[in-house]
Formats: C-alpha cells, structure tokens, sequence
C-alpha cells in the first residue's frame, strides 16, 4: 500500500489545528501521517494530498556521492587546451587559488582520454565500465557552489546551506511525498567506516520533524538495535506499542506543538515492522553468482561500495525512495584522509587510479541492473562530489579545492541521455556557459520527482523555508 504524502499547502510548521484529528494526521507527515494513524488504533487519517505537482518523469533517486572532490578535468570534462599548455602560466591565475593554495602552472590530465558511445562523450581512462554508460547519462559541466571546503559544501550541496541545522533533499522529498513502502525507512544513507566530512549534517532532516531523518548504514549494512530482546514476543511488542499509543495520544492532543513526540512514535512503528522487512532486504545472499560478478563483491578493490550499490537496487526494489551512497575509505586515495578518499591533494594519478578503480564497477553494474530490471526508467542516479579541483598544480602533482566549476552527472528517469549541458573555461577552472548553482540542481531534481519547487514549503521560525530557498530555476534542457 502506498501511503499518502502531506500537503505542501498544509505547512506542518503551522501545527495550530483545533481539531485533534487533523493535528494526528498532518503530523506525521506521508508515510509517517499512515503510520501514527495505526499507532493510534486508529484515530489518526491519511493527509490529503496535492503532491506531486505535475507527472512525475521518475518515482525514486540514488545519489552516487564521492567525498573529497573528484577533479573535473581528469573525470569528465576533457580539457585539449589544458594538456596542450602544460606548465605554462594559467591565465588569470594572478592570485592565490584554491584553498591551501596553487603555484599558477598548468597541469595536464595524467590520464588518457577516449570518446565512447553514439554521443561521443570524452571519458578519461578512469572510468573503463562507466564510459559504457555515457549513451544513458546527462552530464552537467557547469556546476558552482559557494563552499570551498569539504562538510561546508556537502552540506550545501545536499541542503542549499553550508551551515548545519538545515533539511536535506531527502528529508525533503520524503516530506513532501511519503514513502513507497510501509515497512523501511523512505530515506536510507549508506557510508564507509569513516563517515564523510560533516557526517549527520549532510543528511539530517533539520527543522523538518526527525521522522525525515536518514538512517545510515556503515559497511556491516546491519540496523542497529533491530533485534528485539530475548524473551520479548511479537504480540508483547505489540501490545506495549498499542499502549504507548494511547498513553501518548492524549498527551499529543493537548500539545499540538510537540512535533517530535509523533515522529518518535512513528520511529517505533516503523522499528517494530523493520524487524522482519530489513533482515530480508539486507541479505545479498539471496542474490545470485551472476550478480555478485557484475557489481564486484569479491573484488578487494571495489568490494565494500559493490556491497553498497547492490543492497541500494534491493532497497529500491521494496520502495525506498532516496539513497545516498558515499564512497569512503575503502575508495582508495592516498588512505591519509580516508573521510574524503577523492582528495587529491599531492598526488591527482595515484589518488584518482585508486578511487576510480573503487567505484567505477559497482556503479556501471548498478546502472545495467536497474536497466535490465526496468527500474532506470522512474529511477534518477546521480554521481558527484561537493566541487571541483584547480586547473593549475598544488605541490607539482596534485590539484587544490575550487567551487568554482565541476561536472555532475545523471542517469535514468527524466533526464536526457548522451546529454552535455553547460561548460567550463578551456582550462576547466570555472564554470562560464549556463552555469548551475546548488538551488537550480534542487529544482531540477524535484522537478523530476513531479514537485514544483516553490510550492514545497515548510513554516520554521515564522518564515516559510524550501529546499531552495528564494532561487532556483529547473534546468529544463536536461529533461527528456
């Protein structure tokens, strides 16, 4: 059963509703909205909904996120000029670039650089299993975020903001339209044993009631806490919830305010039905030899994100809605900052090779799955870091932060394939031709998912917030 999304118009932030049966079923927002009504005996109703907005092009998103920046111009974004002028002057570069700083020369891509597909995208030598791909995938060249170090900008790449404290796209998204399923999280994270920079910031549902918040998996792909106490039945548990319920729905009615106290008795819900649904969805032994080879789960070079990439079409098969998959220190690098493995300060060959060779696999394989399947149709995948890398050398070999233009690539449902949209300088440094910023990147996505940017909104400190904040314009020359 499919539950139903609140109402943008409804603004839960507004929360002055007479009526307790209005307040039980706007609270709980979506899929929460459904659960609390059955926490409640009951008592509770479905929010009526005017979302989506307008025909959704896709249902479901997996975001394919690689902390520490991959370099654009050793990724996807060939650059003839910049080999060609290697160690001469950058032009422009007349001041201190990046963050640590940049000695001004031109580096050249170390890595070899061959066209691929009917569209005849440049891939560099990186990506031997992606570049089979680049017929499927939109590539937007001209990205910019304001952020010049790492949580910063994750943060704003996921949220519009580079502070903490503000709803993330998938605590959005799940806001606005519920969940496809009643028995897992609608918003899932999975990352390395080193979270990435800004950790819980990246996805945390902000001012947006925490039953939006993502649970995030480490590498064991396991839930905490799922397995009830030894000696505790099924009807025990579903009594002492039952109980709760009433306890705490007289406590809510007389505190319409106290939004957490419906998110948390959503989380027991949903924690009480997890118990049987999340064991089977998590168990890739399920899963045939065929499809262990194709994503590279006993590949030691590749394996922990293989594991993530496979779990995350398993997900999505029993209606999770947004995943994000951060690649983490088992993508290689230099291993010295293994929270940002694409980080390619010293050295951009040797970083670059181990981090392609970690993650190059298990999303090609995931994006043929989802295709075999008939899943890529309604299913967005998105691959990005949070900015870019400097045109001219740091330390010889490798290459500084810079915002101020990278490549960020889509695949699937809604948007175009074989697609180039935007451009950087001949040097690949900053973004100059139809350039994206963070909010059109939102609007876009939300566009895809049938939501008009505008219209989702939430009241937060007397002011109406969106994930967009007073921007954002959809890209509508992606779109196919």
């Amino acid at each position: 059963m499919h539950s139903a999304p609140i109402t943008a118009p409804a603004r839960v932030g507004d929360l002055a509703l007479p009526e307790r049966r209005q307040f039980l079923a706007t609270v709980g927002q979506g899929f929460g909205g459904l659960a609390l009504a059955t926490l409640l005996g009951g008592q509770g109703q479905a929010a009526v909904t005017s979302l989506p907005h307008h025909a959704p092009r896709a249902r479901r998103v997996i975001w394919l996120f690689m902390p520490g920046a991959p370099s654009q111009m050793d990724t996807w974004d060939y650059k003839p000029e910049l080999q060609a002028r290697n160690g001469q002057p950058l032009p422009g570069a007349d001041k201190q670039l990046g963050f640590f700083g940049t000695n001004g020369a031109c580096m050249a891509s170390p890595f070899k650089w061959t066209q691929h597909g009917e569209s005849g995208s440049w891939v560099s030598e990186l990506f031997p299993e992606l570049s089979r791909h680049v017929d499927r995938m939109t590539f937007i060249h001209s990205c910019h975020v304001r952020a010049n170090n790492h949580a910063p900008a994750a943060m704003e790449l996921m949220s519009g903001f580079s502070r903490p404290g503000m709803p993330s796209l998938g605590a959005w998204l799940d806001y606005g339209l519920g969940s496809l399923n009643d028995d897992l999280p609608s918003f899932m994270v999975m990352h390395d044993a080193s979270r990435p920079r800004g950790d819980d910031q990246i996805w945390s549902s902000g001012f947006l009631p925490r039953s939006h918040q993502a649970i995030a998996l480490n590498p064991t792909l396991k839930i905490d806490h799922l397995t009830p106490r030894s000696g505790l039945t099924a009807q025990r548990q579903r009594d002492t919830l039952d109980a709760l319920a009433r306890i705490n729905s007289a406590h809510a009615a007389d505190r319409p305010t106290q939004a957490d106290l419906a998110a948390r008795l959503t989380s027991f819900e949903l924690a009480y039905r997890m118990q049987v649904a999340a064991p089977e969805a998590f168990d890739l032994s399920r899963e045939p030899k065929y499809i262990h080879d194709l994503y590279g789960t006993a590949n030691k070079d590749c394996q922990v994100m293989a594991r993530q990439c496979l779990t995350a079409r398993r997900l999505l098969e029993r209606g999770v809605r947004f995943i994000q998959v951060f690649a983490g220190r088992s993508a290689g690098g230099d291993g010295s900052v293994p929270d940002v493995p694409w980080d390619g300060h010293n050295d951009i060959d040797k970083n670059h090779r181990a981090c392609g060779a970690a993650t190059d696999r298990p999303a090609a394989a995931l994006l043929a799955d989802l295709e075999a399947r008939g899943l890529l149709d309604d299913t967005l995948v998105i691959w990005g870091g949070e900015f870019g890398r400097t045109s001219d050398s740091q330390g010889g070999k490798g290459r500084d932060h810079n915002p101020n233009g990278f490549t960020i690539w889509m695949a699937g449902g809604g948007v175009k394939g074989g697609f180039h949209y935007g451009a950087t300088d001949p040097f690949g440094y900053k973004a100059v031709e139809n350039k994206v910023g963070v909010n059109d990147l939102h609007a876009t996505i939300l566009h895809i998912l049938g939501i008009d940017h505008e219209k989702l909104t939430y009241r937060h400190n007397g002011r109406d917030f969106r994930l967009t904040d007073v921007g954002g314009t959809v890209i509508r020359d992606v779109l196919a």
